[in-house]
């Protein structure tokens, strides 16, 4: 059917020419009144011997033209090869970059999901080897021990730069799986802020759950909060900087990131101290991820220190970044008292150092919260805007405690004035060890 109508369009467009060409999207046909054919294998056939040889050669048969259905334009070839060849390496250049826009977020998809069982999706140069692992702790020895807990045990190594490094070796027995260890290791990597802990590299070998930190030599917070020796190193300006810089590393992972990061186990063994006492967040083993748009979610794993987490989480399993702040509030109240709140009976109306805090609040007087160690070293006005600042992280609605962002501009800033608190509820256990909420009076 095509040639068909190939055929009869000549008459239109060809007619009385010595040769031509019919396109179709299908079909063509060409035609000329010489043969274009097999030209080469039969030779024209010979004169014949009595015919009169022709005065001058017969012209060259005249070049093949293209033309269009209508009949009315040439086109030639040069005219076809300079308009097709552009477009196809247009063509080519843009099926090429969308393979390679879709095969890189195949990867990426892969790498955020988190599908492959035991792979952990880090920069490879992050992987270290157990055998340097052992090298550069002495085999784990009790020696090189800085630390322990129920996650595992820390060890001071040296690697084979020199460089000196925290060892985190987990235990089998630890609440920190190799779901929460390749979380860990995705988070911490990525992470760059002076107050958040710098991994250096990884181990997963051998039944082996190793993760290598930055070393950082004055340990962690609550080893001087629990230290009545080492309370007295803690003045009045070192707590202030502790308590901002631990600020300055929360507001890092809400806010400074491309991704939300909850770290949802806040608590004073996880704020390490470098040489100049300046706090640095680590333990990020349980620390959930949002999008940026996002900033609360809920589970059914809770996880974590108790002491630490709000109403709202530690019944409901519901988190935030809010979920943060609350914790915050209850390390400064830890850091101005010197004293740990879950390990703290004052009496038989506050069973825990949040109640006891409030209840001083209420009664005016809350610098009787203030650990004896400091002396006369604190300004009254400005430890008592502390204790301000921590009462309204720690309210029992997650609305009404103020975002990271707000937090260090109240604490920088004494022309800002903050809201009352509102009384508060904080959780406990019953003999059970189940949780309830009850309401300070």
């Amino acid at each position: 059917m095509c040639l068909a109508n190939c055929v009869s369009e000549i008459p239109s467009c060809c007619n009385g020419k010595k040769g031509g060409r019919v396109y179709k999207p299908s079909c063509n046909i060409r035609f000329e009144v010489y043969p274009f054919y097999a030209e080469a294998s039969q030779p024209p056939p010979s004169p014949p011997t009595n015919a009169t040889p022709p005065s001058s050669p017969s012209p060259p048969p005249p070049p093949a033209t293209l033309t269009n259905s209508g009949g009315n334009r040439k086109i030639s070839p040069e005219t076809i090869i300079t308009s097709t060849v552009p477009a196809a390496l247009v063509f080519i250049i843009i099926l090429s970059a969308s393979c390679y826009c879709l095969l890189r977020r195949k990867e990426y998809q892969v790498a955020k999901e988190g599908n492959g069982g035991n792979e952990i999706f880090v920069v490879e140069s992050l992987q270290l080897d157990l055998h340097s692992i052992i090298a550069a702790t002495c085999n784990f020895s009790e020696g090189n021990k800085i630390g322990e807990g129920g996650f595992g045990s820390v060890y001071k190594g040296t690697l084979h730069n020199g460089q000196m490094v925290a060892i985190k070796r987990l235990s089998e027995s630890s609440g920190q799986g190799l779901e929460e260890f390749r979380n860990e290791v995705a988070l911490v990597a990525k992470l760059q802020h002076r107050n958040l802990v710098s991994l250096l590299g990884f181990c997963a070998e051998e039944e082996e759950k190793i993760l290598v930190y930055e070393f950082v030599p004055n340990k962690s917070l609550d080893y001087f909060l629990l230290d009545p020796g080492k309370q007295r190193q803690l003045d009045w300006l070192m707590r202030c900087k502790i308590i901002g810089g631990i600020a300055r590393g929360l507001l890092s992972l809400h806010e400074d990131s491309k991704l939300r990061i909850i770290h949802c186990d806040l608590k004073a063994s996880n704020v390490l101290l470098d040489e100049d006492m300046n706090p640095k967040i680590a333990d990020f083993g349980m620390a959930r991820i949002c999008g940026v748009d996002q900033s609360q979610g809920n589970t059914s794993k809770i996880v974590g220190t108790y002491s630490y987490m709000p109403p709202e989480y530690a019944l409901h399993g519901d988190f935030s970044i809010k979920s943060d702040v609350y914790s915050y509030g209850v390390l400064i109240l830890e850091i101005i008292s010197g004293r740990k709140n879950s390990s703290f009976y004052q009496s038989d109306y506050a069973e825990d150092l949040l109640s006891y805090a409030w209840r001083l609040w209420r009664d005016g007087t809350p610098l009787e919260l203030t650990d004896q160690t400091l002396g006369i070293s604190f300004h009254r006005n400005e430890l008592t805007r502390y204790i301000h600042i921590a009462l309204l992280c720690i309210q029992e609605d997650p609305a009404d405690r103020p975002t990271m962002a707000a937090v260090l501009l109240m604490l920088s800033s004494f022309s800002v004035t903050l809201p009352l608190p509102k009384r508060l509820a904080f959780c406990s256990r019953s003999k059970t060890g189940q949780s309830r909420l009850a309401v300070s009076l």
